[in-house]
């Protein structure tokens, strides 16, 4: 019985309820007070009705009982012996029909001659002196005279309140029921049923962020052939939708997000990860002066000699090797690979990303470099070596043209240490003065001597040959 009783008031607790109720409850009370207004007028009317009837009779028996050339004297006499003593009846005025006063007792009536003029009967009635007034013209009385009396009408305020007290009452009830009743059969059939798709809407969130599909709604165990019928059955349409769309957006956003990793990765193998996220910014042509950087290009020696010998297919296999361990190296040391012509590699250090000791990066890379071709051949028995050229200087690098985007290096640091690298000998890495000025202190160096180099005259070179021992 309790929860039946929690569930009526829950009614009267959801806004869509109060709503209704505030709505009929208005348009109730709207319908009754145009019903009582003219009520309330009706009823004053009637009250009057009963004051003028007094006076009426008395009128009347006065032009009955009055002789045809009966004086004014006698005839004003005759009012006053009917009138005398009337609870009703507080005062009269006789005129003349050509208006001279004739004679008056009791309170004199607002009404005048000059307010009978041009109207048989005159009603005033105020309120606030609790008096109404009424007069006979010659006309209506068919006697040379005319007759304004006053009544006493402080009874029919109390009873016009007493009225309206028990109209207004009603009224109320009226609506309460009323209101009540729509509430109660709108509960059952409306807000109820809107208050579970509510908790079903709720259910529908939780599930869908919870990726699980729950069946187990109100809409989908009423049957209803009504409009809210068709709601329902438009939810459970919706829910079904927007779980499948939402489990095939999932599905296309998890493609998506493999494809477009895939593409990262393929993007930052190709460029350096700064100047990625400046091209996907729409940046067209891309340019940064470096101060010092160290550039390596290598060249591995017999390459050539060993494609004659072998497949193509085999050859490209055995340059993938090579490179894939030289481009591991890249990683290790954290250089940025530029690109590989042929047989040759070339490798910066010290951008895009300033790096302390790009010198010292190279010179392990080189090194390194020097111990995989050894390993390689020990592997598959073959007789190559690589031949390093390492410089050091500013360089121009960014990225140009609209096609096959490459991160490439400009100026005469680049073209010093290719051809450190072509006027270099195998087995061996040959560095500018340049170079050995910043790894002298850490790398033991075998002096070269000035050798004619193209485009550039004659030059002091050395070569590299290992890292000091700590105790050296």
């Amino acid at each position: 019985m309790s929860s039946n009783w929690l569930k009526l008031l829950s009614l009267f607790q959801s806004r869509l309820s109060q709503r209704i109720t505030l709505w009929v409850f208005i348009c109730l009370i709207v319908i009754e007070t145009l019903i009582l207004i003219p009520s309330y007028y009706r009823r004053k009317h009637e009250l009057l009705n009963q004051l003028e009837d007094v006076s009426g009779e008395v009128v009347e028996s006065v032009v009955r009982l009055t002789q045809k050339n009966m004086s004014t004297i006698v005839f004003y006499e005759k009012i006053e012996q009917l009138t005398r003593g009337s609870q009703v009846i507080l005062g009269v005025t006789i005129y003349h029909a050509n208006g001279q006063l004739m004679g008056k007792f009791g309170e004199s009536p607002t009404l005048t001659f000059e307010d009978l003029k041009h109207a048989d009967i005159q009603r005033l009635y105020k309120l606030q002196n609790q008096r109404y007034d009424l007069a006979w013209s010659a006309q209506q009385l068919g006697k040379p005279y005319i007759i304004i009396i006053r009544h006493d009408a402080s009874s029919i305020q109390p009873k016009l309140y007493a009225f309206t007290l028990r109209i207004a009452g009603l009224v109320l009830l009226i609506s309460v029921f009323v209101t009540g009743t729509t509430m109660l059969v709108l509960g059952k059939t409306v807000i109820v049923p809107i208050l579970q798709l509510r908790q079903d809407l709720i259910a529908v969130g939780e599930s869908i962020s919870q990726d699980t599909l729950n069946l187990n709604f109100y809409a989908l165990s009423v049957q209803r052939h009504d409009e809210l019928g068709d709601v329902m059955t438009a939810f459970n349409q919706m829910f079904q939708r927007i779980f499948w769309e939402i489990a095939e957006r999932k599905r296309t956003a998890e493609i998506l997000r493999v494809e477009q990793e895939k593409s990262e990765r393929l993007l930052l193998n190709i460029l350096p990860e700064p100047i990625a996220g400046r091209l996907k910014q729409n940046q067209t042509c891309i340019a940064d002066g470096f101060t010092e950087v160290t550039i390596l290009f290598a060249d591995i020696v017999g390459f050539t000699q060993l494609s004659e010998r072998i497949s193509p297919t085999e050859l490209v296999n055995l340059l993938n090797e090579i490179f894939s361990a030289f481009d591991h190296l890249t990683e290790k040391h954290n250089l940025e690979k530029i690109k590989t012509i042929g047989d040759a590699y070339m490798v910066a250090s010290g951008l895009p990303k300033p790096h302390p000791d790009h010198a010292a990066a190279i010179a392990e890379m080189a090194l390194d470099m020097q111990q995989e071709i050894q390993q390689f051949n020990q592997k598959h028995h073959a007789e190559l070596s690589i031949r390093i050229g390492i410089n050091t200087g500013s360089v121009v690098a960014g990225v140009i043209g609209t096609k096959k985007f490459i991160y490439d290096l400009w100026g005469d640091a680049v073209n010093t240490a290719s051809r450190m690298e072509s006027h270099g000998i195998p087995g061996t890495i040959q560095v500018t003065a340049a170079t050995y000025q910043h790894l002298q202190d850490n790398y033991v160096f075998q002096e070269r001597g000035i050798i004619p180099v193209k485009g550039k005259g004659e030059m002091m070179t050395y070569f590299l040959t290992a890292k000091k021992r700590p105790d050296s």
